[in-house]
């Protein structure tokens, strides 16, 4: 398919509406190669020439080299460059030398280490070399011989923690020849399952130096910021090689920011939904036969998505059935049969969350189709990677749905090209987080003072709460000190059982059917109260189900499939507590910023029933669900005198200020951070009773904090300079969702003053202009006591 035709013909279709705002061709790029400078086996000589690799591109060469040399390295380069070479070439090459060695594969999912297995049988895997796959799907039949016989095991992080190292014994002498331990995907590492897998790696190491091993680490990753002072973070101080010039080709591409249409013509902050528009550019191009991936940010979405898609399809019905979801949540078997149909070419198109992301091989796609900037740089290259692999072309179009960092995409579409790549941030050293794996550590091995030097300097003071009942919410946990050391006294209670890696929460819940009772899916702890709470719409495999009951003891959802003709959304009030303060500096026009430690307490209130393709409410359902709460690491703005008063003397309000600056911070704030908008809270309070005064905070949604307020509060001027000039710009009277209004707010984004946060932003960084005043340009005022956004 001529892709520049396709777009010209999508742009003289009698429904276009002007949507494409910008249209941007990446030429193609040739690659560079280079001779290796070391001699390989002949064994691995032969297999290259076997697969057709004459040349190797000049950042395979590097990272071979270095990885032979014994270097930790990490390679970051872009997506279908030839990473996994990186790392199998010098792991062979090894493994030919000495067929004692060992080496382990980490994996973000267990289809990627299923993945990689299979390529791995063309360097040898099956026939030279035993090579396995250890995780949740192992048959328990096969998992002794694996453990005995393997060579190479692939595995995920989750199975790690919670498979391998508390049996460590049975994999002796798997962990004394331990040579290579591969981490593939490292910029996948970040937030809370980041901290957590950091946790297990150093487990990992204390386990291999146990059995008298110190295996070299190689890693790869898609481009950020920080990939050496990442890996080292990650691996527990390893310093690494970083090769990160990307060598091999890539064909001509096609970039487009596709901006939904207005509603209402000349109103254009109401805007038709972006998934609808989605729906509707992934049908087209199914029609076209040019397979496509659509890539949105919740569950929920994708099955919307496909099933508006399907709906655009209704009078093509073998095409119809050829595009399918895939996210987290389906059955493993579910899972693998979408990657298969993917792979082998049944399915033109799939709709998926960031779950395809990674690089499970799923053939080769013509289209890459972003529902929203996926919140990073690095995210975004990433998604649209997945389509024109080799020299072919290949389109990829960010469809912009309303919303304060959609708008400043449009206005700076040279944002996607000449950002800096983000930082990745992990916490290691969160106090929740780290007690759990130190439990863990010490059921694999008594811990010793020596072990701080993986743990770090926390870990003592830790230790210590931990060993003693008095300070411990657990009284009866089995673990206690002795002299220098730290036991866990009860080999039949199982620590690394009750840690998730993939949340901050406990073990996922249950979504069942209540004819039959059935297991439909699952929901991480964190989500399900917002999610799975009783009267909520769950979509699954583009299906709705009405959830009848949520059972709070047997943490599991009964829900009834039914086509309700509205989705729902759920209605939240939080309340902020300050635990203490960490950092505190002045701005230029007196307020106080503050970032430290912060409890907030939230809960479920109610949900609103809303109409998809009209966004229009259908009513309000009061909910009554138990509190939770969250301590964490918040950022804190307190206005100062001079501030409330400019604002008071402009006839603004204050707490509609506050609300609206807050929501508009947090929208922005993926720009400057390596997060999702999912991965932060905010809160705003006319009067907070520790500060004795008005605050907005915007804080990390997860126990401990995963560095992301840190971030914000290091970059506060350049994100309220950015935050200014997105309000500045947005045309709108009173605020709307391009500029200050949060789809996810909990408090129906009342009340919001645009135009106070305007002036208050700007006063902030000390650039205060002449703000439009109250009585020259009337916006809504409305009473509130907090927000949640």
């Amino acid at each position: 398919m001529d892709l520049a035709r396709l777009i010209e013909e999508i742009r003289s279709d009698p429904d276009y509406r002007g949507q494409i705002q910008w249209l941007h061709e990446i030429p193609p790029g040739e690659a560079r190669y280079a001779p290796l400078q070391v001699e390989l086996h002949p064994v691995v000589r032969q297999i290259l020439a076997d697969l057709g690799i004459e040349q190797l591109y000049v950042h395979q060469v590097q990272a071979i080299e270095a990885a032979l040399r014994g270097e930790h390295v990490v390679t970051v380069t872009g997506t279908a460059s030839g990473k996994t070479l990186t790392y199998v070439v010098p792991l062979v090459q090894r493994l030919y030398e000495r067929p004692a060695r060992r080496a382990l594969l980490l994996y973000p999912t267990k289809a990627l280490a299923q993945d990689q297995l299979r390529k791995l049988t063309d360097f040898g895997a099956g026939s030279a070399f035993h090579a396995a796959t250890y995780d949740g799907d192992t048959p328990r039949g096969d998992r002794r011989r694996i453990k005995r016989e393997a060579q190479v095991v692939l595995t995920n992080p989750d199975m790690l923690h919670i498979g391998i190292l508390p049996y460590h014994q049975t994999w002796s002498d798997f962990f004394s020849n331990l040579q290579f331990v591969v981490v593939d995907e490292v910029h996948s590492y970040r937030g809370v399952f980041g901290s957590h897998t950091a946790n297990v790696i150093r487990r990992l190491r204390r386990i291999c130096e146990g059995y008298g091993s110190n295996p070299q680490f190689i890693a790869s990753s898609a481009t950020i910021g920080n990939p050496g002072e990442h890996f080292t973070e990650l691996t527990g101080g390893l310093e690494p090689t970083v090769i990160d010039e990307d060598t091999a080709p890539r064909g001509r591409r096609f970039l487009v920011l596709w901006r939904p249409p207005e509603l209402v013509e000349g109103v254009p902050e109401v805007r038709r939904s972006a998934n609808m528009e989605a729906a509707e550019l992934m049908a087209e191009l199914v029609k076209a036969h040019v397979r496509t991936i659509v890539f949105v940010f919740a569950r929920r979405v994708a099955e919307l998505v496909l099933r508006y898609a399907r709906e655009g399809l209704a009078e093509f019905e073998d095409l119809a059935e050829r595009i399918m979801s895939y996210r987290g949540g389906y059955l493993p078997e579910e899972r693998r049969e979408i990657e298969r149909k993917l792979f082998e070419g049944e399915l033109l198109g799939v709709v998926s969350t960031s779950a395809l992301e990674v690089g499970v091989d799923i053939g080769g796609l013509d289209a890459a189709i972003l529902n929203g900037f996926p919140g990073t740089i690095s995210s975004t290259w990433q998604q649209i990677g997945r389509s024109g692999r080799g020299m072919s072309d290949s389109l990829a179009i960010v469809v912009t749905p309303q919303g304060g960092v959609h708008r400043y995409i449009l206005q700076h579409p040279e944002y996607l090209l000449e950002a800096e790549n983000e930082r990745a941030t992990i916490n290691p050293r969160n106090r929740y987080i780290l007690a759990g794996h130190l439990l863990c550590a010490a059921y694999e091995r008594p811990i010793e003072d020596a072990d701080a030097g993986l743990f770090g300097e926390e870990m003592e003071a830790i230790l210590q709460i931990l060993a003693d009942p008095d300070y411990r919410d657990d009284s009866d946990l089995p673990f206690v000190a002795k002299r220098t050391r730290w036991y866990w006294v009860d080999p039949n209670v199982y620590p690394a059982g009750e840690i998730s890696l993939r949340s901050a929460g406990g073990r996922p819940w249950q979504i069942r059917l209540t004819d039959g009772g059935d297991l439909l899916a699952t929901v991480d702890a964190a989500s399900a109260l917002r999610v799975v709470h009783s009267g909520a719409v769950y979509l699954h495999a583009g299906e709705s189900y009405v959830v009848e009951r949520l059972d709070l003891e047997a943490e599991t959802a009964w829900v009834r499939q039914e086509e309700p003709g509205y989705y729902t959304r759920p209605r939240t009030h939080s309340r902020m507590s300050v635990m203490g303060w960490e950092m505190e500096r002045q701005t230029p026009s007196g307020s106080r910023v503050l970032l430290g430690d912060l409890q907030i307490e939230w809960r479920v209130i109610g949900y609103v029933r809303v109409r998809p393709a009209t966004e229009q409410e259908l009513g309000r359902f009061p909910l009554e669900l138990p509190a939770d709460t969250i301590e964490t690491v918040g950022l804190t703005i307190a206005p100062g005198e001079a501030d409330i008063e400019a604002l008071a003397a402009g006839g603004y309000d204050l707490m509609g200020t506050l609300h609206a600056l807050e929501h508009a911070m947090i929208a922005l704030l993926p720009i400057f951070a390596f997060c999702d908008i999912q991965d932060v809270g905010g809160i705003s309070e006319i009067e907070h009773e520790d500060l004795k005064g008005p605050v907005l905070s915007v804080y990390d949604w997860y126990d401990g904090g995963v560095g992301i307020a840190e971030i914000a509060y290091e970059r506060l001027d350049d994100l309220l300079r950015a935050v200014a000039e997105q309000i500045e710009c947005c045309p709108c009277e009173d605020g709307c969702p391009e500029c200050v209004q949060a789809a996810a707010c909990g408090n129906d984004n009342v009340p919001l003053d645009k135009a106070g946060a305007l002036l208050l932003a700007r006063r902030l960084v000390g650039e205060e202009r002449r703000a439009v005043s109250r009585t020259e340009r009337p916006l809504s005022r409305s009473e509130g006591q907090g927000s949640r956004a």
